[in-house]
């Protein structure tokens, strides 16, 4: 509940035709919220574990989820089948190494208009791992990669929102 999901979700869909791909999916904790939520659109959960994987598309599969499916990626590249609307990222953006590249490889797989939602633990949060990163670092991170800041949303007690698109 301290994650808020369903606001962060509504925060986040306009349309209900969207593609979206959530990277570091795990089980589907907002995977599953976003397909039940995208009625025309579809979801990609995507993870790098393999088990992750097999799990979430039998989730999807015994709640009907039909919108969902879930991608192995690799470490530097979330192998997503087609362009999205949204890449989401939820406690997942410190975990990936060389993310300045990754985000400069990442702007080819977004549509035309498309964004980057990093949602992750503030460094003064109780909650989350020892190890979190500065809402300072993403923001000059994702600059160098290539992206602006478009949206903040200070909802969450526990986590930064940020919302980015590509800088033209």
């Amino acid at each position: 509940a301290w994650q808020w999901p369903d606001s962060v979700v509504t925060a986040l869909i306009q349309r209900d035709d969207l593609v979206v791909a959530d990277i570091g999916s795990a089980t589907g904790y907002f995977p599953v919220r976003f397909a039940r939520r995208l009625r025309h659109g579809l979801v990609y959960g995507v993870d790098i574990e393999p088990a992750m994987i097999f799990y979430l598309n039998d989730r999807a599969r015994h709640e009907g989820l039909t919108n969902l499916t879930s991608v192995l990626a690799a470490a530097d590249d979330p192998h997503l089948p087609q362009a999205v609307d949204l890449v989401f990222l939820c406690d997942t953006y410190h975990h990936i190494d060389a993310r300045i590249a990754y985000f400069e490889r990442l702007k080819q797989q977004l549509r035309p208009g498309g964004r980057v939602a990093v949602v992750d633990f503030r460094i003064d949060s109780k909650q989350g791992p020892p190890h979190k990163l500065a809402k300072e670092a993403v923001l000059s991170e994702m600059t160098a990669a290539g992206y602006r800041l478009v949206r903040e949303h200070d909802f969450l007690p526990e986590q930064y929102f940020l919302i980015f698109d590509v800088r033209e």
